[in-house]
């Protein structure tokens, strides 16, 4: 039986990563019937609609899952970020961001085995502010909620056990922001009391960084506020080798979103130079959503196997390849393994 999806293809370099990473699925004979909608945020826009139509909410409340290529978001002015929108009104409270080390990748470290849990729904990223036009004084106010703080530190914990993983650390400021990041962090050791099997400890966000950077094997699963969050998930990107690689997934309680977090990347849009690891990864994760495991080992298993080869990777990477050259040369190895588990 075919799974039911919606494909938010997006802009930039999306439709080139989102066409490849298709290709790739199609390879594990995994049914698709993807319900796909192009016009999205610029798109829309340019058509004198809303930047996210509600057909698109619409038919994710439909399917339950999605799968979604980069949208482009106007720095400094225009639209609100579609991204933000879409985990708003679907309430897609838990962004996670699995940081793993691929091989044939020149980094640091070589054994990064990172998971980023960020509360996607409140903090800063609310949206709350004001300006005082005469004084020229604008003032954001960060939200924290003891249910906001509750549901992703439990989604975190939760994640944990299910997953064998053995310690969930929280990050946070609460020795300056003692009422926002202090609720935050006085959830946390509440909710840590549920999961005995797991380890919990904190970290002071300055300090979260400074050690990821300097000891990041010692790290498991990291879960923090919005803005942190996402700090922290760029930075536990680089680690692995950038948002290029790095998978990312919304989740709610009735919805899942799947999606390449790195940029629309417009300078390099239509020239098949784009990298589909990012949405591959992300790809894999939606799979393991849909208990297709077999399907989602196989794409693994041949997607580390195409870069420890080396020879068919984009530039990106250090590769000379184009987008569809890699994609045809993974899809060639997930038929293999496919057909090897049968």
């Amino acid at each position: 039986m075919a799974h039911h999806v919606t494909l938010l293809p997006g802009d930039g370099i999306g439709p080139e990563v989102t066409s490849a990473t298709l290709h790739v699925l199609e390879a594990t004979g995994v049914e698709f019937e993807w319900d796909t909608h192009q016009i999205i945020g610029t798109a829309a826009v340019e058509e004198e609609r809303p930047e996210l139509p509600d057909d698109v909410p619409a038919s994710i409340r439909e399917r339950g899952v999605a799968l979604k290529g980069p949208i482009t978001t106007p720095v400094g002015e225009g639209f609100t970020s579609v991204n933000v929108q879409l985990r708003q009104r679907l309430d897609l409270y838990a962004n996670v961001r699995p940081c793993v080390s691929l091989p044939g990748i020149d980094t640091p470290f070589d054994d990064i085995d990172l998971i980023i849990f960020r509360e996607n729904t409140e903090g800063l990223y609310a949206g709350i502010e004001t300006y005082d036009a005469r004084l020229e004084i604008a003032d954001s106010t960060a939200r924290v909620t003891r249910r906001g703080s509750e549901r992703i530190v439990d989604f975190s914990f939760d994640y944990a056990q299910k997953n064998g993983r053995n310690t969930v650390t929280l990050a946070h400021k609460a020795n300056i922001l003692k009422e926002s990041s202090g609720l935050f962090l006085k959830v946390g050791r509440e909710v840590a009391q549920r999961y005995p099997n797991v380890t919990f400890n904190d970290r002071i966000i300055d300090n979260m960084c400074m050690q990821l950077v300097m000891y990041p094997q010692e790290y498991d699963c990291i879960v923090s506020t919005n803005l942190f969050g996402d700090i922290l998930s760029d930075l536990a990107a680089g680690l692995v080798g950038g948002l290029g690689v790095t998978a990312g997934a919304n989740f709610g309680d009735d919805y899942a979103v799947f999606e390449a977090v790195h940029g629309s990347a417009p300078d390099i849009a239509g020239q098949n130079k784009a990298n589909p690891t990012a949405l591959i990864r992300s790809a894999v994760m939606m799979l393991r959503h849909l208990n297709e495991t077999a399907a989602a080992r196989a794409i693994n298993t041949a997607l580390r196997e195409v870069y420890a080869a080396g020879d068919v990777l984009t530039a990106d990477v250090g590769g000379s390849s184009s987008t569809t050259e890699f994609a045809e040369n993974l899809a060639e190895r997930v038929e293999e393994k496919m057909a090897a588990q049968a």
